[in-house]
Formats: C-alpha cells, structure tokens, sequence
C-alpha cells in the first residue's frame, strides 16, 4: 500500500507584520530587509489567540480537500517548537477542535524540519496498515520566541499553520521517499533556552550550514529514486529566507519559476513554512493532481531532510514516466 497526500489546508493570523512596522521598533529598512531576506511581511498571533485554533483550522480546511471526515483520523501529529503550553502539547486540543474524537495525538519536534519527519511518520503509519489517514500539521507562533530587540533575528519569524492529510492512495507513486540527517556538535549556531526562550542564531554560519546540507540532501533522495531535478514539477525548500532558497535552487540547477518564495508573505515560519507554501502553490496553480513535488528543509540541531512526493493522487504523463524510473531504480 502506497501513502501519499489526499489534501492540505493552511491558515494565517490576522495581525500583519510589514517591514515598515519593523522600521520602527528597530534599526532597519524596508530596503535592507527584502534585499537580505527576500520577505516583506509576516503574521503574528494576538493577545488570546491561540495557536490550537490556528492549527485547527488549517486542520479542517485539509480534511475539508481531502474529503475526509474527522471521525476518520486516525492520528494526529503536530510538528512544532511553539506549542500554547508546555505541556499538554499542541496535538490534542487541535484535534479536539477538529473532532477527530478517535484519533491518536502526538507532538513532534524536529524545528524547521518537522513537518517532513512528521510527514515520514504519517507515511510509515499508513503503509504498514497501522492507520488509514493521518492528519499532520506543522504549526509554528514563532513570535513567542523572537527577541523584537534583536535586530538580526526580529525580522524573521512569522506565526502560521499548514496541515496535509494522508492516506492511502493508487495510481500514484505516492509519498516516495526520504533522507535525513543532523549535526548536533553545530546545535550553539541556532537555538532557544529553556529559561531565556528566545530564538538566538549565527546567521553567516547558518546560512552556510543549511545551503550545503538542503543542497546534499535534496540531491540524494533524488538520487536514490533515479530522478534528476529535471523530473521535479515543483520544488518547495523551507521558507528560511530567499537567499537560502536561492542558493540551494541554482545548486541543484531548479529554475526559479518551479521554486517556492512564498517566504516573502510569511517570513520563517519553521514546521509550518513547507504546507504553507504547498497550500499557496495549490491555490496558485503551480501544483496539480500528478505533479511531482521535491521539499527540503533545514533547522536547529541542526536537523535536515529532504522528500518527494506526487501531489495527491493523480497520474498525469509525467508521472507516469518518473514512476517507471523509480519503479525501475527499486528493482
């Protein structure tokens, strides 16, 4: 049995960041924010809103594509470093908001490459029969954890939620494959602290780090299902900022017009950056049932990882020839 993504929903705060508001609290410019980030503005939760009922409803308007009702989950995985407690996580209250009433509940953190390890686990449990749909978002209220002082770092980060459904699917190749890797000796260039819990970053070091491994990355999991870039329709890196996405696109030879830059409306919004640009890509037109789909990302710990997948389930032409290639790779 073959899983892959049968729906995705996204949501974003009401509260708009623009890089003019950010001139005024710290020394900055509209002008040297686009032109070192790309972004231009970003969401932020208010006052008592929550980021389980922004999970929520990125999580209804997913199942809502997908067709699939709440009763139906059979699990839900929440990839965040932001959830609105401690402790209990983020995943149970989303669900509750849902109504996936039967449904398991577990949090995942893996910083900005959460929703993939969230996306392998979904993947992993539908395959071996262990469920039949899966409901994974990534959810990220990242303004919690920025210092708006800093200013390297207060540019950065947005609040947002995007979620997938999956499930089983034919006629597709489905969510076909993973690589992961980590570097914890490198964990002091990005990181918060239990008691300071600000995001702190050494962003030379950073952006060095995250190129080389999302560039390495990307290129195995092709790689090891006899793909070329070439064969990839749509390429969505982690919307870190667009000199990342830049660099990583022209290291693997993506032209930019199939590369997600949907960071320029969000900013980083860590685990959710992926399925908000994927949701983005959909509604735009630049995804379709059968497309091809290459997503990579890299974050604290540092943790990265790269996947692709067909978009939901429909084989079209190019399909069909990149599942032969990987039919025969597997072989």
């Amino acid at each position: 049995m073959k899983a892959g993504i049968l729906g995705i929903g996204d949501a974003l705060p009401a509260h708009v960041v623009t890089n003019r508001d950010l001139e005024a609290r710290v020394e900055t410019s509209d002008e040297w924010i686009v032109r070192r980030t790309g972004m231009r503005e970003r969401r932020h939760l208010q006052g008592e809103e929550t980021l389980a009922e922004l999970a929520a409803d990125a999580a209804s308007a997913a199942l809502a594509d997908a067709g699939v009702a709440p009763s139906e989950v059979d699990q839900v995985i929440a990839a965040t470093i932001t959830p609105d407690q401690l402790t209990p996580g983020l995943a149970p209250a989303l669900a509750a908001r849902v109504g996936a009433e039967h449904a398991g509940v577990v949090d995942l953190n893996a910083a900005c490459t959460g929703f993939l390890y969230s996306l392998q686990h979904a993947a992993a449990l539908v395959e071996t029969a262990r469920a039949r749909n899966v409901l994974v978002v990534g959810a990220e209220a990242l303004s919690r954890i920025t210092d708006h002082e800093d200013r390297a770092t207060a540019v950065l980060f947005g609040d947002g939620a995007g979620a997938v459904v999956v499930g089983p699917v034919e006629d597709s190749i489905g969510i076909a494959g993973f690589e992961f890797g980590y570097d914890a000796q490198l964990a002091p260039l990005l990181y918060a602290e239990r008691d300071e819990r600000k995001l702190r970053m050494a962003g030379q070091e950073t952006y060095r780090h995250a190129v080389a491994q999302m560039t390495e990355a990307s290129t195995k999991v092709l790689e090891r299902l006899g793909l070329a870039p070439a064969d990839i329709d749509y390429f969505v890196p982690h919307q870190a900022n667009a000199r990342i996405i830049t660099a990583v696109a022209d290291a693997l030879g993506v032209p930019h017009e199939r590369v997600s830059f949907n960071v320029e409306w969000t900013g980083n919004t860590s685990a959710a950056s992926i399925p908000l640009a994927l949701a983005r890509a959909q509604r735009d037109g630049l995804i379709e049932p059968g497309s091809l789909v290459a997503m990579v990302a890299f974050g604290a710990g540092f943790v990265w990882g790269a996947a692709v997948s067909a978009w939901k389930d429909g084989p079209g032409s190019r399909q069909r020839r990149v599942e032969a290639k990987v039919e025969t790779r597997s072989r």
